[in-house]
């Protein structure tokens, strides 16, 4: 037909093409090159930085729209919430990288997915129940009666949240572990282009709350997401269930077992921020701070989306017998040091005034107000790749209990400098809040330095 050789409809067959080829990445000692890591790794690493530039998007949105200081405390406490009500599905794209091998594989942990997917939805909805929302928001936390009500409003516009990401994540890890890393990326130009088209057009043409607007904006990113990996991962999901299984598939038993240490390991990291904003809601200027801390946090989390892409890469491309260990250390060490150097040189310039009042939005209140907690957050990026290459070798190696304990003591030392920074220093709330970030990864860190050294002589022997 006349219409399958327009110049548009080739470009689309030649898109298709190239989401359909598989990438022929070589896993021994000898093949894996510093070049084949950054392709592998490259596209991972785009995604999250697209995920990296959705927060300070929204957050540049509503703070140019009516009454920005509540509203972008309500959409840091909110983000919040939905953070903690997804955490136990967060680590099942690592999982899914690490176990997901054959047929029966991939069906059982689908099904686990599904299940954990269907419970963590019905939590949130236990959560929105408004006496228990209200309880935990004004009489916990002491949010003002309006922040909580606006929060309110956008956790339940962020329901979708928790099992989209679940769904996405699942197939993501497939994709991966085929080596099919440019097609989550291409999942992801689509979740970002949903999320800021809606934003835009609702900033433009309703009359919604600031943080209304971010959280439908959200909501429909994540789900135009999860829709597009489930339909990049059909081809490959249909080879995986045409064959015949090879290999000794895991059972519920072993994936549980497996998988408890991850979820519960998210549910700590992400589950500490309520705590976290209960403290900031008693400090020295409580409101400042929590309008500060999602925008600090965006513009962190853009660097430290290097190190998180590198978990799945090195989970993916160790070896079973960990022959790849020496040279993804190095690009661990190599790529992580560049990334964190960049933070530094915008902390400690007149780079990060332009960001937070140009390109955020802040008023030049805040902006000061921001400019000491970045400096003190700067080297996260250098403790986010260590702890993702931490993490690797413990999944690769099968065992994901120290993760739960180095979390353990993060959490520790995240609540116990709060309570000592907000009870005992009167500091401020966004400065103890930073501090106790950076001092609880240091934590984490240190912990998992012996486990990991274990798993890598494991996995070598």
């Amino acid at each position: 037909m006349w219409f399958c050789k327009s110049p548009t409809i080739g470009a689309l067959n030649r898109f298709w093409n190239e989401l359909n080829r598989t990438e022929n990445i070589s896993y021994d000692a000898d093949g894996l090159t510093f070049k084949k890591i950054f392709y592998f790794w490259l596209p991972l690493a785009g995604t999250w930085l697209m995920m990296s530039v959705e927060g300070p998007f929204l957050a540049a949105v509503i703070a140019r729209m009516a009454e920005p200081k509540i509203n972008l405390a309500a959409y840091g406490v909110s983000f919040a919430f939905a953070l903690v009500v997804e955490s136990p599905i967060i680590m099942i794209m690592s999982a899914a990288t690490a176990l997901v091998k054959s047929r029966n594989s991939y069906l059982k942990l689908r099904n686990f997915t599904y299940a954990l997917n269907f419970l963590i939805t019905g939590l949130m909805l236990v959560f929105l129940i408004p006496h228990i929302f209200y309880f935990i928001t004004e009489k916990l936390i002491e949010l003002p009666h309006n922040l909580a009500h606006l929060t309110y409003v956008a956790v339940a516009l962020l329901l979708p949240w928790p099992g989209a990401i679940g769904y996405r994540r699942f197939f993501h890890g497939v994709l991966i572990k085929n080596g099919l890393t440019k097609r989550v990326a291409y999942t992801t130009v689509i979740r970002i282009f949903s999320m800021s088209a809606t934003a835009l057009t609702l900033y433009h043409f309703s009359a919604l709350h600031g943080v209304y607007v971010g959280a439908i904006s959200l909501s429909t990113g994540v789900t135009a997401e999860a829709i597009a990996a489930r339909l990049f991962a059909a081809k490959i999901v249909k080879k995986i269930l045409s064959e015949q299984s090879e290999t000794d598939d895991p059972e519920y038993f072993f994936i549980g077992k497996f998988y408890y240490p991850l979820a519960l390991t998210a549910m700590l990291s992400l589950g500490v921020n309520p705590i976290v904003t209960f403290f900031m809601g008693q400090s020295r200027m409580p409101i400042e701070s929590l309008a500060v801390l999602p925008v600090i946090n965006s513009l962190v989390f853009i660097f430290r989306s290097f190190g998180l892409s590198f978990q799945e890469v090195a989970i993916a491309l160790m070896g079973e017998k960990g022959e790849n260990y020496l040279k993804l250390k190095n690009f661990a060490l190599a790529v992580g040091s560049a990334v964190t150097a960049a933070l530094l040189l915008i902390a400690f310039s007149p780079a990060a005034e332009f960001w937070f009042e140009t390109v955020s939005g802040l008023s030049e209140e805040l902006a000061r107000f921001a400019e000491t907690p970045l400096m003190i957050m700067s080297l996260m990026p250098a403790f986010t790749f260590l702890i993702s290459f931490q993490r690797s070798i413990l999944v690769a190696a099968n065992n994901t209990s120290p993760i739960t304990f180095a979390t353990l003591i993060e959490v520790s030392l995240i609540v116990l400098t709060m309570f000592v920074g907000i009870k005992y220093l009167d500091a401020y709330g966004i400065i103890a809040a930073i501090s106790a970030y950076m001092l609880g990864r240091l934590g984490a860190n240190i912990y998992l330095f012996k486990p990991f050294f274990k798993s890598v002589n494991k996995l070598q022997e």
